[in-house]
């Protein structure tokens, strides 16, 4: 089911909510310059750890990992990056968007089951 295309696009968008959603918590953590700073780099640090770090063979990317680690490793990888921009909502003073964000991914990771057991057998 995870490799459904549908599902690979919802991800896709997942994954740019969660950058976003970062760089949300970096405009709303300091007033000064170093406000911009943040914008860029806390969702440069979500996306390096996204991309750098996978499963080789992963079926849902394209199969070379920079950084080879376990499925293990990189499901908390994807949990942090992806409920991370729940939680950077939350931070950022958006209660309602940080929870519908984390329902959201709920829903995601109860689709794509097969993806996190796959994951936890790699």
């Amino acid at each position: 089911m995870s490799l459904n295309p549908v599902l690979l696009g919802f991800r896709f968008l997942l994954e740019l909510v969660a950058f976003a959603s970062a760089g949300v918590l970096g405009s709303r953590m300091t007033d000064g310059p170093g406000r911009w700073l943040l914008v860029v780099l806390l969702p440069v640090i979500a996306a390096t750890l996204w991309g750098v770090f996978a499963v080789p063979d992963d079926p849902s990317r394209s199969g070379e990992a920079p950084v080879a680690v376990p499925g293990a490793i990189r499901l908390l990888i994807e949990f942090a990056v992806l409920f991370g921009g729940a939680a950077a909502l939350w931070f950022a003073g958006l209660p309602r968007l940080a929870l519908l964000s984390a329902a959201v991914l709920l829903v995601y990771h109860v689709l794509a089951y097969d993806r996190v057991l796959w994951l936890l057998r790699h």
